[in-house]
């Protein structure tokens, strides 16, 4: 976020309360306790006019001083003005800025030798100071997630009201939650920054142990929620833009606190600020701790100071939680991501404000002045949306946090740090199945061994057993899926269908949207690896019982074939074929004269009508299948000079091709396309000329090319190779197709029931 330049003059090193008594009358800079004893005196004609600032009496309210036993002095005396601290804080120096204040010591112990010695060290003290600012600037760079907690915790670190009376022009303090109480550690009220009214509220941290010990330690009651509530309310009816700050460790979590109401009180804050309609920016200018913070941080903006952190729960509670020790706390704070620049990658803060170095205290006033920056800027970008995109705005901020991309690889570097996943368990629930499968299989692979078939009633049981088992795990993966309701749905629609009329097209349509989303999501279905576990069960011992019943069947088929192929009469048709074959010499079925290969195909016809005569008398149905497949050897001379003839085409396309891409041709084409469009537009005979004097130049120049004596050749010879295959009685159509027929390979096809069949 860009920072207005750094002034040295007016608010250097000086806070807001300090500052506090200044008038726009020309006193500037004047602490109220010089201010109270000061006269002001005007010398005229002579004569002088005095007046004396003099102390009055309190008002005297009507109510009773203590209504509230949980407040000393009663609620009354936080309704005085923020003044000014009497003595000024003492500095403190936190554990990780000892080496610096070594360095300092060791500046002034030179500086006190110059002084009283007399002697020249002004080298010495430029190298020390530039050592120091140095040290002091690395240091402050690389602060750990702990320091800057530390430096969010600061003792003298500006408060709520600090930075509110720096940025205002104007500003009126508003109390109570009209329920009867005002809780000092919110304050809330309106003011001005450059002529635009705010509603400003914030947690109120003290300076000093007396104001922290009335402020409650910046801890909200119940009540200081519902002051907040009511002055949301109050600037949504007024059209008042929301500036909320955030600097509490959390919600005050006393028995009273919580009889009163906490948790309650800080959900309807956050109810209302989802429906305020007026822009709210939140600041955390402390640390921001838990509900406490979020309860007046649900925000179009959320923007952070430099040093500032944020956090569910702080790091001492979260190591005693996980590590059981408060002493792990810097580790716990390392995970928990508190820091600005941390939370503003996990896109839960919009933005960084910065700080001077060494902290918020080192220049408050330069602090305020770059929180001024950065609210009027994100005012003036909030301030062009209109209600229902700022509601948008605001609610979308809040539902991106947290998202998960699946399918996306995890970063290696996240991966480290994540849970490993927990191996899924792939054996089935019950015990008692696994022993009834585990027995099987012992039965199964003995049968193996003795080549005896396992028991049939054994294994039919465990596929029934094993398919409810699968019918089950699919109902499961589809209760995790959330698919039960559309499935349900979808059967009540099949249900209504009618059996004599088709199936519904939309009715299909969604059944195959429904199976294609089970599908997708089955994978990761927690109990996927029981369910694959028992499918391949289920497929194991469903091959096993076809394989079993297949055995008997296939030796009887077997059987069967050898008797016919054993009877005299085929056993003397196959031997005088066999010696027929091998007189003609020839070493393939294409080589065989025409005659032969009828005879052949004649006895192969006889042979499988006998097999399904056989086949008959055992119950079994059997059919002749006849499959188009055909040897290479066997490819009549029509097949090779169709070859030969694609080969010429693919050279001749060749050859147009480059004929085409060649310069000469590219612009005469170019020239047509020009000439055509002119004609369209405007025709008459001069055009019609040149259109047709280039497309007679196109087509010589193709001619040209075709022309060539290499393709004549080539044209030449496969005209006679195609006129010698047509003339040849081989050849003609009508032999080759009834060749085609003839020479078609078959096979028997026995079909079993419905789901066996053998070749």
């Amino acid at each position: 976020m860009a920072s207005i330049p750094h002034s040295q003059v007016g608010f250097f090193r000086s806070s807001a309360s300090d500052l506090f008594g200044s008038s726009s009358d020309g006193v500037s800079g004047i602490p109220l306790k010089t201010l109270g004893r000061a006269r002001f005196s005007q010398e005229r004609r002579g004569f002088t006019v005095t007046a004396k600032l003099r102390k009055v009496k309190k008002h005297d309210y009507p109510w009773p001083r203590d209504p509230d036993l949980n407040v000393k002095g009663g609620p009354l005396i936080h309704l005085s003005p923020f003044k000014p601290l009497k003595e000024k804080p003492k500095p403190v120096t936190l554990d990780f800025e000892k080496p610096l204040v070594e360095i300092e010591k060791k500046i002034l112990d030179v500086r006190k030798m110059a002084e009283k010695t007399g002697l020249d060290f002004t080298n010495q003290i430029i190298s020390l100071e530039k050592k120091y600012q140095e040290a002091r600037k690395d240091l402050y760079t690389h602060l750990a997630p702990i320091q800057r907690l530390s430096v969010a915790r600061h003792p003298n670190r500006p408060t709520f009201l600090d930075h509110v009376f720096s940025i205002t022009e104007k500003f009126v303090e508003l109390h109570g939650d009209r329920a009867g109480y005002d809780d000092p550690a919110i304050v809330t009220g309106i003011g001005t920054i450059d002529g635009r009214s705010y509603m400003f509220m914030g947690h109120q941290k003290g300076r000093n142990t007396k104001e922290n010990i009335q402020r409650n330690f910046g801890m909200p009651t119940p009540h200081g929620y519902r002051k907040a509530m009511r002055m949301m309310y109050y600037a949504d009816h007024h059209g008042f833009p929301i500036v909320t700050f955030i600097d509490t460790p959390g919600a005050f979590a006393d028995l009273r606190c919580e009889e009163l109401g906490q948790g309650e009180a800080i959900a309807n804050n956050l109810r209302t600020m989802f429906g305020l309609k007026v822009p709210v920016i939140s600041i955390v200018i402390g640390e921001g701790g838990s509900g406490g913070a979020l309860a007046i941080g649900c925000a179009n903006k959320l923007l952070m100071l430099e040093n500032a952190v944020f956090f569910v729960a702080s790091p001492e509670a979260c190591a005693a939680i996980l590590y059981k020790s408060a002493k792990e706390a810097p580790k716990a704070a390392k995970l928990l991501k508190i820091t600005a620049p941390e939370l503003c990658k996990l896109r839960i803060a919009d933005g960084i404000i910065p700080e001077p170095l060494g902290g918020a205290h080192q220049d408050p006033a330069w602090t305020s002045q770059q929180i001024k920056f950065a609210i009027n800027k994100t005012m003036d970008e909030l301030t062009k949306m209109d209600t229902e995109m700022l509601l948008k705005h605001r609610m979308r901020k809040f539902r991106k946090i947290g998202k998960v991309k699946e399918g996306v690889p995890i970063d290696p570097i996240k991966k480290v740090n994540m849970k490993k996943k927990e191996l899924i368990d792939l054996r089935p629930i019950n015990l008692e199945l696994e022993a009834e499968i585990e027995k099987l299989k012992k039965q199964i692979l003995k049968a193996k061994e003795s080549s005896t078939t396992p028991s049939e009633v054994a294994l039919t049981q465990m596929i029934e057993k094993l398919e409810k088992e699968v019918d089950h795990e699919y109902a499961e993966a589809a209760k995790t899926m959330g698919l039960n309701d559309k499935l349900k749905k979808l059967r009540e629609e099949f249900s209504i269908a009618s059996e004599d009329e088709p199936t519904d097209p939309v009715l299909i349509d969604k059944i195959e949207k429904l199976k294609n989303e089970f599908n997708q999501g089955l994978s990761a279905a927690p109990n996927y690896g029981r369910l694959k576990y028992k499918l391949d069960l289920l497929k194991e011992f469903s091959k096993t019982k076809s394989l079993s019943n297949a055995a008997p069947l296939k030796q009887e088929v077997n059987k069967k074939f050898q008797e016919v192929m054993d009877r005299p009469d085929i056993k003397e048709k196959i031997e005088v074929l066999k010696a027929l074959v091998q007189n003609s010499g020839a070493s393939s079925f294409g080589d065989l004269d025409q005659e032969l290969k009828d005879r052949v195909v004649e006895m192969k016809q006889g042979i499988e009508m006998e097999m399904i005569n056989a086949l008959k008398s055992i119950g079994l149905d059997a059919e002749v299948v006849k499959s188009n497949t055909k040897a290479f050897s066997e490819k009549t001379p029509l097949s090779l000079v169709r070859s030969k003839v694609d080969n010429l085409n693919g050279e001749i396309n060749k050859k147009i091709e480059d004929i085409v891409n060649s310069s000469d041709l590219k612009n005469m084409i170019e020239s047509l396309k020009l000439e055509l469009a002119k004609a369209a537009k405007t025709p008459n005979p001069e055009s019609k000329s040149k259109i047709e004097s280039l497309e007679q130049q196109i087509k010589q120049k193709l001619s040209k090319a075709l022309s060539s004596p290499e393709l004549k050749r080539k044209h030449e010879s496969l005209k006679a190779e195609i006129s010698e295959v047509v003339e040849s009685p081989a050849g003609s159509p009508e032999n080759l197709k009834q060749d085609r027929l003839k020479h078609q390979e078959s096979r028997v096809e026995i079909n079993v029931g419905t789901n066996s069949s053998f070749a």
